[in-house]
């Protein structure tokens, strides 16, 4: 921490979260407190927001490849139901789906596919939120010995491992069953080319995550499904 550049397009989100963890260990130096801090890496699971307009990687490749997968059954009545649950489609993608909102219509000679941005090489790891907070607890429980002296007084919460966009695309897409072609925009900004946390710390004091990546997107689209017809 605190050793290198920050990404420019995170500085202001890393700024915050590097100050919340240095007034943490100011409190527990100043106070003696036992304040403990975590940094979870990217998070999903039941309960995300899918608003197409402002959701995060998987939320919204689930969100994408369901109604996309809608399009090409010619499923109109799920996609307006969709629509109502979870918001409306950005025109963008709604006319990859050919889709036309206004008219509630799907445009036949339209071959629906699922457009990612930028190249689909950068890396992401990801982590389920039940696994998120059994570390939390996890942590909680830990012995104060484990946050002084030389420890610093926050953990890496993560899998130790990522996968390329594009590779959970295709594991998205494999999950909810879209045969139809994803699109690589690479136009649009790839972003932060690599993130992965080291979890080596929390790793030796005992704790690993119950969820793989497909066993927590399955998990996490059979919520998206209950919610619809909830």
């Amino acid at each position: 921490l605190l050793t290198g550049i920050l990404e420019p397009t995170n500085e202001p989100y890393a700024i915050a979260k590097i100050a919340g963890i240095k007034m943490c260990e100011s409190y527990n130096r100043q106070y003696r407190t036992n304040y403990r801090s975590v940094m979870p890496t990217n998070l999903y699971g039941p309960g995300d927001n899918y608003d197409l307009n402002n959701s995060h990687v998987i939320p919204a490749l689930i969100r994408k490849y369901h109604l996309a997968k809608l399009a090409m059954e010619g499923d109109l009545d799920n996609i307006i139901k969709d629509v109502s649950c979870y918001g409306e489609i950005p025109e963008e993608i709604a006319h990859s789906l050919g889709y036309d909102a206004e008219a509630q219509v799907l445009d036949k000679h339209v071959i629906p596919q699922v457009i990612l941005w930028g190249t689909g090489t950068p890396r992401r790891e990801f982590l389920h939120v039940d696994d998120m907070a059994e570390a939390c607890l996890y942590v909680m429980g830990l012995d104060q010995s484990n946050f002084i002296g030389e420890n610093p007084s926050f953990l890496n919460i993560g899998c130790g491992k990522d996968l390329t966009i594009l590779k959970t695309a295709e594991l998205i897409s494999d999950i909810i069953g879209f045969a139809g072609q994803t699109i690589c925009d690479t136009s649009k900004p790839d972003g932060t080319e690599r993130k992965l946390l080291d979890t080596s710390r929390i790793t030796h004091l005992g704790w690993k995550p119950r969820y793989s990546l497909q066993q927590g997107i399955k998990d996490t689209y059979h919520a998206y499904l209950s919610m619809l017809n909830g």
